[in-house]
């Protein structure tokens, strides 16, 4: 992969939100401007937009650098001090020049030979314009200026550090973060719009999605699978705001969520035991809450040897299984056409010969094709859906089947509903931020209009101590229904997990 296409488009989409400078007319082109471009040229300009000013506003800077004395790293946005050169400067002035002195034909399919490019004709720099900085700040440097380059700007550190689930960029001047389940004002900064908005169309680009005026809202994800959301002005008024939610390199096990206090081990055994006897299972909560986590969990319970196809309009899940066919969703075009939907996916995947159907969340029609497709022999799938409780699902289940513009009275919806859904994971995210699954709930069948629910875990809340919420997780004492399901499965689960001692957290 070239150099132009790792960085290539990060020019004028800034501009084009129209956020900031007042349009100007485009310059009559010179008979030099008329001339192609070689393909070096072109990605040498493509090189030079990532860098925050021109290269003769860099050299006017050196300039006014030398004279002024020596420089100074600062926070972005810090001011400069008396006689010197702000970390914003100091770092426009450096990548200007490396910009300008790398092979914009370098091929970055090797990631430590890049790097090690760029910090040699990084540390060139640094020698040529006489520049002396401390151990510290050098690497400070370099790792801002490599960032913009090689990664995704002043976030990297952000992106880079395991302790943090969820970023948000309001703006250039305001980026939060969230660390243990609380959201902490960070000290990180862009320049500006257009360096926000460059950052968005790197993220976007490689994906073939589009961000503009025209199409100011896009959903995506990075490499690593976290997922990101971008709206841009007009329809932001703070500027372009960029939310990313992280998913572990390493999916999370469920050794991991024994130990968070997100579920017990006895609740762990009785969802292995429902995933391998093939019930169908919605996993309910708000947002942020830990949906698609546990998804994944009790996605990897599914045996290697079945076909699984996963249905997502960002791929998000992390299965290891060998035989998984991953489908994504695609937004329409300029033009508005070439639309592919989460309810075309689920409809095509029926044609797939698949064992297990897996949609990271059902939010619309969709939801009417998947209860069909539980109800005519793809039993084991599962899926995601919002709401506040075991009930509520129920009741937006209703609401997507109607949105999918099919007539049907409200008995039939629920008959439907009650035949194809077994259970309900339901998951919340307490005032703490903790994350716990605070329901596992079956779905008995139907009482005349009435879909029949039965609890066999909760979470009891006693109290508050220190900032935390203490409670129980517990089994309720009932054994389900669909034993009889295990049994035919030849799986047995001993009677304690439906009685075993309350466990505090």
């Amino acid at each position: 992969m070239s150099l132009l296409k790792r960085i290539g488009t990060t020019g004028n989409l800034g501009e084009q939100s129209g956020n900031n400078a007042p349009a100007t007319p485009p310059a009559e082109p010179s008979s030099e401007q008329s001339k192609p471009e070689s393909p070096a040229d072109s990605n040498t300009g493509m090189l030079k937009s990532l860098g925050t000013r021109s290269l003769a506003e860099a050299a006017a800077s050196r300039s006014a650098g030398r004279d002024g004395g020596s420089s100074v790293l600062r926070r972005p946005g810090a001011g400069s001090s008396p006689g010197g050169d702000s970390f914003a400067d100091l770092k426009s002035r450096v990548q200007n020049r490396l910009i300008s002195e790398l092979d914009p034909r370098m091929d970055l399919s090797n990631a430590e030979e890049v790097r090690r490019t760029v910090e040699e004709t990084f540390n060139s720099v640094l020698d040529s314009e006489s520049i002396v900085l401390t151990r510290v700040e050098r690497m400070r440097l370099f790792e801002a200026i490599s960032a913009e380059i090689l990664g995704f700007g002043p976030i990297e550190p952000l992106l880079n550090d395991d302790s943090i689930s969820e970023i948000m960029v309001n703006g250039p001047n305001q980026v939060y973060a969230e660390r243990n389940g609380r959201l902490v004002l960070t000290d990180v900064g862009f320049v500006d719009d257009d360096h926000v908005m460059r950052v968005i169309d790197r993220i976007v680009s490689p994906l073939g999605r589009r961000i503009d005026e025209s199409s100011p809202m896009v959903d995506a994800r990075l490499p690593d699978g976290s997922r990101i959301n971008a709206i841009i002005p007009p329809i932001s008024l703070v500027g372009p705001v960029l939310t990313i939610r992280k998913f572990a390199k390493d999916p999370l096990t469920t050794d991991d969520l024994v130990r968070f206090g997100t579920m017990t081990p006895e609740m762990v055994v009785f969802l292995e035991a429902c995933v391998k006897a093939r019930l169908n299972v919605v996993v309910s909560g708000g947002t942020g809450s830990g949906k698609t986590t546990t998804l994944n969990l009790l996605s990897s319970f599914i045996p290697e040897d079945e076909r699984i196809v996963t249905i997502e309009n960002a791929a998000e899940l992390q299965l290891r299984q060998d035989h998984v066919v991953t489908l994504e969703s695609r937004a329409a075009n300029i033009e508005g056409r070439g639309e592919v939907s989460i309810r075309d996916l689920v409809i095509n995947s029926l044609r797939m010969r698949p064992e297990r159907i897996v949609v990271g969340e059902c939010r619309g029609g969709e939801a009417l094709d998947m209860l069909q497709a539980m109800n005519t022999g793809h039993d084991g799938s599962m899926t995601t859906a919002h709401s506040n409780a075991p009930r509520d699902t129920l009741a937006r289940l209703e609401t997507m089947v109607l949105m999918a513009g099919v007539d049907l009275p409200v008995r039939a919806i629920r008959e439907q509903i009650a035949s194809a859904v077994d259970l309900i994971v339901h998951q919340s995210r307490l005032k703490d931020g903790s994350r716990k699954i605070t329901y596992v709930t079956e779905v008995q069948g139907m009482e005349g209009d009435v879909i029949v629910l039965q609890d066999i875990f909760e979470y009891e809340q006693t109290g508050m101590e220190n900032g935390r919420v203490v409670g129980r997780l517990k089994p309720t004492g009932i054994r389900p229904k669909f034993m009889a399901q295990f049994e035919s499965s030849n799986i047995y689960l001993p009677p304690n997990i439906f009685g075993a001692q309350d466990r505090v957290f």
